[in-house]
This record gives C-alpha cells, structure tokens and sequence, in this order.
C-alpha cells in the first residue's frame, strides 16, 4: 500500500486529500482545495494561491487514474464545488473523472440542506451517483458510522472515517473528527492501524473552550499510544500555536507523530499560519485579487519564496 498525501495544512493548503495505491484499488479521499478565505484580515496571499493551483492540479491528476473516490463531508475543503470560489476545486474540473469512478460518501439522510445539495451537485454527474459509505465494508475498504465533526450538537454535521487493509498495513483517514471526542477515538483504536492521517483541534478558535482543549491533547496522547505512525493535520495546524502543540504531542509519545508535510519527507508550508508574514515579505497590490478573480492576473511573480520555488509547477 502506498499513501500519498496531496494536500493539507502543512502542504500550503486547507484540507486532509489522500491518495492510496494497492494491488487492487486506487483511491482518492477528500478531493477538495480551499485556502481560507479570510485570517488576520488578509486574503490568501498570492504565494499561498500558487501553492492552491499547485495542489488542484495534483488531485486532478491522481483522478485520472483512480478507481474510487471517497468524500469524508461536504464542507468545501474537502469536496470538488459546483459554486467554487477561485481558490477551491470546481466540481467541472473534475466531473470528467468522477463519471468513471465509484464515489462514496455520508447517506444524503440527515444532512442539512446545504450540504445535500452538495451531495446533489456531485451525484448528477453522470456515473453511479454517490454510494452511501456509512458503515459498510468493501475490500479494502471499511467506512465507520458516521462521527462528529468536531463537538456534538456543534451544528457542523458528522464525517465518515475511512480504513483502508492492503499488504498486511491498515490507513485511517480520520478527516475533521479535530480529536474533541472519544467515540471516534475509539473506533480508530479497534480498527488497529499502523498509520492514521486526522484533524486535529482547531486551537487558532477564541470559541474552543478550556475542556475541549484538554479534551484533544487526552485523544491525542490516545491515538499516540496505539498508533505507530500518527499524522495530525488540518485545523491544528492554522496557527502557530497548533504547530508547537503537535511537536510537544511528538516529543512526550513513544511512537511517532508528525504532520503530513513530515510524511512527505517535505520542508512544512503552514502558509496559513505565516500569512501575515508572507504579506510583510511579499508585499500584493490592492486590488490583486479581484483582478485574479477575473482572470486578469496571475501568480507570476509570487511562485518563489524562502526555500520554495513553483516556478515549474512541480509538487512542494
């Protein structure tokens, strides 16, 4: 089995997308982009919007090739949009592929009308429609029932965890579950995994409060004892705090645990958590991204920074 991760936090962008290999399947878990519309005040800094392009054109490409898609939610960091803004996954860049593929995802029962018409958008597409994932096993593949997204009774609906068995490894992507509750712990633990790629918790929030941040650090010690190799990602990862929060969560576990850029065996772009640096450093003219909005400019000129250079469009 092999896991590529192409696209989180710690690779430049919002979302957890997986690609798996194995001797039989290939499969792509979350195809959804976004880059955070909005933090300090700022809009994606242009840099951060190469990277975007960057990580789209990678999750277009493994398509191509895969054999299923599953979709974890239907938040719009993790699932192609019919309503994209410029800096997600439109649904017709992709829709191609998808016609041709098996897609899971959560039952269209019990989701609020926003993301059932999401749900909508993607089972139009010509194809199969969308196999509800909710509890059921095909080899490889075995889908938890669903799990909260966060909190309970937070209002931001549930997620499927997805196992995937193949040459004697077991993945779980365990998506936006942010690590607040034990129930997912749980099943991620009787699914006995040898590595996990999750969400962790949103600490960046002034709303999550004192008992749900000792909560995560509770699961994630957890998940850290059972879990060979933990990857923590996603929420946590948005701010500055979270990263030091996960390099303290590696240094008291006896397993290993990083982020996905580590995995990669790349240098971590959190460029949301650097985004004001990056405006201080790379300085973008007002008015820039309305006219990238309208196609009137591109990122030229924002491809290279630090150590990172997309001049070629190759992968971070």
């Amino acid at each position: 089995m092999n896991i590529q991760v192409l696209g989180a936090e710690s690779l430049g962008v919002r979302g957890l997308c997986v690609y798996v290999t194995t001797d039989t399947r290939r499969v792509v878990i979350d195809p959804g982009v976004a880059l955070g519309y909005r933090r300090h005040g700022l809009l994606p800094h242009p840099f951060q919007v190469a990277v975007g392009a960057v990580v789209r054109q990678n999750i277009v490409n493994a398509l191509r090739g895969a054999t299923d898609v599953v979709i974890s939610h239907f938040h719009g960091d993790h699932v192609p949009l019919a309503d994209a803004n410029p800096y997600q996954m439109p649904l017709d860049s992709v829709s191609g592929s998808l016609s041709s593929l098996r897609v899971w995802g959560p039952a269209r029962s019990g989701l609020d009308p926003k993301m059932a018409s999401r749900r909508d958008d993607i089972a139009m597409v010509p194809g199969e429609g969308i196999l509800a994932a909710d509890g059921r096993e095909e080899c490889p593949l075995s889908f938890s029932s669903p799990m909260p997204h966060g909190e309970y009774d937070n209002g931001l609906g549930d997620v499927i965890l997805t196992r995937i068995e193949a040459g004697g490894r077991v993945f779980v992507h365990a998506s936006d579950i942010q690590l607040l509750e034990s129930k997912p712990i749980r099943q991620i633990v009787d699914w006995e995994p040898d590595i996990v790629l999750t969400g962790g918790p949103p600490l960046y929030l002034p709303q999550l409060g004192e008992q749900a941040r000792k909560a995560a650090w509770k699961n994630a010690q957890e998940l850290s004892r059972n879990v060979p190799t933990l990857l923590i990602d996603h929420h946590l990862l948005r701010s500055r705090g979270g990263i030091r929060w996960l390099k303290k969560l590696n240094d008291k576990s006896e397993n290993y645990v990083g982020c996905a850029a580590d995995y990669m065996d790349r240098a971590p772009a959190f460029l949301e958590a650097w985004r004001e640096t990056l405006y201080a450093e790379m300085k973008v003219p007002d008015g820039w991204h309305k006219a990238y909005s309208r196609g009137q400019v591109d990122t030229a000129g924002y491809r290279k920074w630090r150590g990172w250079d997309l001049s070629g469009s190759l992968p971070l």
